[in-house]
């Protein structure tokens, strides 16, 4: 039986206080290290190099869930990303927080109501993918959850149905598997992915967190492990290909949300806990910040939009 190695964090890295922070991206280029808060619509970002006085906040008017870079920005792309938002797949103005829609699956007004958009990531050809679940602002989620993969040529996909809430996703190195977490049951599920085609088939459980926890956002490193953050669980967990847990970084708030690699430290981010006991005695005060931790290893290299149909 291997060993679990284990982390303990004890104090926040940026202070924010808030609802539910999410999609954690270290824009390398610029050293930046950004996160949303999806409740309260907001988009944060940190210079590295100055530290976290040098916090910026910018209100996007709609919920983001999850943000990537594109691929050789131009024609007045330059100070844009990518997001998934309320509506869809959205570029956002570094500098505003505007968001520009260019794909929206839904026109309905119902659905427009009742759905958002959650975690995703861009594979290696540069389609971005990401996960719409019923928005609980509006109703609880059940299973009308969908992933959706968006081309570089502007065509948008329905890739995985009756999900509930999609959250973590990635690929391994030799981009023949896809991983994707549906929260409320516990699991994350691999597919076998064509890389070529962007197709996936033939799903199975990879991991089962067995226990009332549920798996949410996840990083993926060098050596091929899953880093996967326990919302109410007050954890990370490090998951082996095999599908086995060999490490555990420890924090002290229970609603831990998706971590991020920034060199060999993970950056991750939790939400606002409004339930105290003894097992977390501080997770009102420390619930809704960003953390940070050295794990020794390093992180898969993040992938670029490959965005065809700039203007």
């Amino acid at each position: 039986m291997s060993s679990v190695s284990k982390w303990t964090v004890t104090e926040p890295y940026v202070s924010v206080s808030g609802a539910l922070l999410e999609g954690p991206f270290y824009d390398q280029a610029k050293n930046e290290f950004r996160f949303v808060d999806i409740w309260n619509e907001k988009l944060y970002v940190v210079d590295l190099t100055k530290g976290p006085g040098s916090l910026q906040t910018l209100n996007t008017s709609e919920s983001i869930g999850v943000t990537a870079n594109i691929a050789n920005a131009g024609n007045g792309l330059e100070e844009h990303i990518v997001a998934a938002a309320k509506y869809g797949f959205a570029l956002v103005n570094r500098k505003t927080g505007k968001l520009s829609y260019i794909a929206r699956p839904w026109d309905e007004p119902d659905k427009l109501r009742s759905m958002r958009f959650n975690d995703g990531a861009v594979d290696s050809k540069g389609r971005l993918w990401a996960g719409a679940m019923n928005d609980p602002k509006v109703q609880s989620p059940v299973n009308e959850g969908v992933l959706f993969r968006l081309d570089p040529d502007g065509t948008l996909h329905r890739m995985v149905e009756q999900l509930t809430i999609p959250n973590g996703i990635g690929w391994n190195d030799a981009n023949d598997t896809m991983y994707l977490t549906d929260s409320p049951t516990g699991k994350i599920f691999a597919f076998d992915f064509d890389e070529a085609t962007g197709e996936i088939s033939n799903r199975r459980v990879h991991f089962d967190i067995g226990e009332p926890k549920e798996p949410d956002g996840f990083a993926i490193d060098v050596e091929g492990c899953i880093w996967s953050a326990v919302y109410g669980g007050g954890k990370i967990i490090r998951i082996s290909p095999e599908g086995k847990v060999i490490g555990e970084i420890s924090l002290p708030t229970r609603n831990i949300t998706c971590p991020a690699f920034v060199g060999t430290e993970l950056f991750i981010t939790t939400a606002k806990d409004d339930t105290n006991d003894d097992q977390f005695p501080e997770s009102i005060r420390y619930g809704g910040h960003l953390y940070r931790v050295d794990v020794g290893v390093q992180g898969q290299t993040k992938n670029e939009f490959q965005w065809n149909q700039q203007p």
